[in-house]
């Protein structure tokens, strides 16, 4: 009788989530997250027909993909204080339908307002779906195999980067009218919203069967929280918005560059663009791993950013085949992501994971409309066309000072993380 007084509450006793169960869960947000990312990815294949048949200039396509970015500098702020309140798998749903309701906008008609209005619905519903699927992952595996499962969660997104890039080589027909390819973007937006409700359905269950925490929280949101993240924290924070305003915004350009300067076919170029998530898609779970088995998560994100640096100078300067730089990006590509965004988890409260996650997106997102309509810019200015190749040589080393500052900041945050202040980055293991 004593020990049924003294037993502990239910929720306490309840066992981890199984090998079957959150494996289970990831599979769903994968799916979310491949439709996802080929949202984002559907414009750049697209810019030369868009430059051809619309006669958009430069300026034009950077508007298009800063229009992706330009809603989550304060938008995802609120999406992060949402995802903290009513919880991952609530506000994934909302966010995938934003998500499809943009992509049907953007394929509607030629006027680049509205289609830009369109990409605002889909960076708004993307960026914020994104972030909450850290928090659903951080729900299902903070104490297994964390670095493995944001990894391969990476890998899915970035198969949907790969699938949308390379796209003008598997539905080379479609690229014969700017609309097709967007009416197909319009299919794979589909894929979030059945990937969310898959994993409503798989995270409700394991809600009552495994010890997964509270979904959610009713404390109240201050804004002064934002001042108590820690310098290690909006290190990572400055890393992103560095890493990612020379590596996104080059997918943007990159077709239309190796055309012009390398004359590359469209199918050519786009699959040397598509390297670079080619190679995350499957050399992040690996770095994910060595992240989980040996720590040094702040060594492996300098290492990544140091091995960017000569990339843009050597296609701009030399005609050593794009196929070794490129290789030199997608390796980059993998190894940063794969221990950035999961690094999060370990440097903030996870009650408050959803918000600081928003907080580094709405950093980045904030770079990547700068660089994005920066880059446009400068290929406008300096004449960039078939014509005149070098006049990409001003966006490229734009790109290595992107690249030289990610280093940089990463080089600090292993100078915190090896110090009195460090939160586990470099030390943290768990095997799997």
């Amino acid at each position: 009788m004593i020990a049924s007084q003294t037993s502990p509450p239910l929720e306490t006793v309840k066992a981890d989530p199984t090998f079957a169960a959150r494996w289970t869960a990831l599979g769903a947000l994968s799916i979310t997250l491949f439709g996802c990312y080929y949202a984002f990815d559907s414009i750049s294949p697209l810019a030369s027909v868009l430059s051809r048949q619309l006669h958009f200039s430069n300026y034009d396509i950077g508007l298009l993909q800063a229009s992706y970015s330009l809603p989550n500098i304060v938008g995802i702020l609120v999406a992060g204080i949402i995802i903290d309140r009513v919880g991952a798998r609530k506000s994934m749903l909302a966010f995938a339908a934003i998500i499809f309701t943009g992509l049907v906008i953007t394929a509607l008609t030629p006027r680049v307002g509205i289609m830009a209005s369109g990409r605002l619905f889909v960076g708004f519903g993307s960026e914020a779906l994104a972030m909450a699927s850290h928090v659903a992952i951080a729900r299902w595996f903070v104490r297994s195999e964390l670095g493995l499962a944001f990894a391969l969660r990476a890998s899915a997104s970035r198969l949907g980067s790969v699938t949308a890039q390379t796209s003008p080589t598997w539905i080379a027909a479609a690229y014969a009218y700017w609309q097709w390819p967007l009416f197909i973007s319009v299919g794979f937006g589909a894929c979030c919203i059945i990937g969310t409700a898959l994993y409503w359905l798989l995270d409700s269950q394991g809600e009552r069967q495994f010890n997964l925490g509270q979904e959610g929280h009713k404390e109240k949101f201050v804004l002064r929280d934002i001042l108590r993240f820690n310098r290690s924290f909006w290190l990572l924070a400055a890393i992103c918005i560095a890493f990612y305003s020379c590596t996104f915004p080059f997918q943007t350009f990159g077709q239309k560059f190796f055309i012009d300067t390398r004359h590359s076919s469209a199918q050519v170029a786009s699959l040397l663009v598509g390297m670079e998530p080619l190679f995350s898609l499957f050399l992040m779970p690996i770095f994910g791993y060595v992240a989980d088995r040996h720590g040094k998560r702040a060594l492996l994100m300098a290492v990544g950013s140091i091995l960017l640096l000569p990339v843009f100078l050597m296609m701009a300067y030399t005609k050593i085949p794009p196929v070794i730089p490129m290789a030199m990006m997608g390796l980059a590509f993998a190894l940063v992501p794969s221990v950035l965004w999961m690094s999060i988890v370990y440097v903030v409260d996870r009650t408050r994971l959803g918000f600081a996650s928003a907080v580094v997106d709405a950093i980045q997102q904030l770079g990547l409309v700068g660089a994005n309509l920066v880059i446009g810019w400068s290929n406008d200015h300096w004449y960039a066309n078939v014509l005149n190749p070098h006049g990409y040589r001003p966006a490229m080393w734009i790109f290595t000072a992107f690249a030289l500052l990610a280093a940089m900041f990463a080089i600090v945050l292993r100078h915190v993380e090896t110090g009195p202040s460090a939160h586990g980055l470099e030390t943290l293991r768990f095997q799997h």
